[in-house]
């Protein structure tokens, strides 16, 4: 299976912290670049990229920055990880919007490989497609309430 880049975490972990900010205002690259240890070049053409797909809005000026172009209980986590990643499928024949078939397949509708592979696209785009940003900031949020304050003791 193919593993999600940094620069996919990095997206998701701005996203989250101006999910979080939704409402207040556009937050400075830097400031978000500092809160969430991203490193700044990387994070301007991260958010420069989410611009361009209308998640996000920018200000230029004093108070500028980048803000949520939209609540963050219409936008999915899917619809992040597609602008970062590109298609969620596994391979290209599993692909909905995608789809190209490979080279040595004989029987691309009856292949054993793209059947499963369908299915694994499938399964993370059902988890992905049903959870908007909203829900992963509660879910952090409530993780966050749960634990203790201050630094985790072990005793023996």
């Amino acid at each position: 299976m193919r593993t999600i880049s940094k620069r996919t975490q990095y997206g998701l972990k701005a996203m989250i912290a101006l999910g979080r900010r939704y409402g207040e205002g556009p937050t400075l690259i830097s400031t978000l670049a500092s809160e969430e240890s991203i490193p700044l070049k990387f994070l301007e053409a991260i958010l420069l990229d989410l611009k361009t797909r209308d998640l996000l809005e920018s200000r230029v000026g004093r108070k500028g920055g980048y803000q949520l172009s939209r609540p963050p209980s219409t936008i999915t986590i899917g619809s992040i990880v597609r602008i970062m990643e590109g298609p969620l499928a596994p391979l290209p024949c599993a692909s909905e919007t995608q789809f190209q078939p490979c080279e040595e397949c004989g029987d691309v509708e009856n292949c054993g490989t793209r059947i499963i592979m369908r299915r694994v696209r499938d399964a993370i785009s059902e988890v992905l497609d049903r959870t908007t940003l909203a829900d992963l900031i509660r879910e952090v949020e409530e993780g966050r309430s749960r634990r203790p304050h201050g630094p985790l003791m072990y005793h023996i």
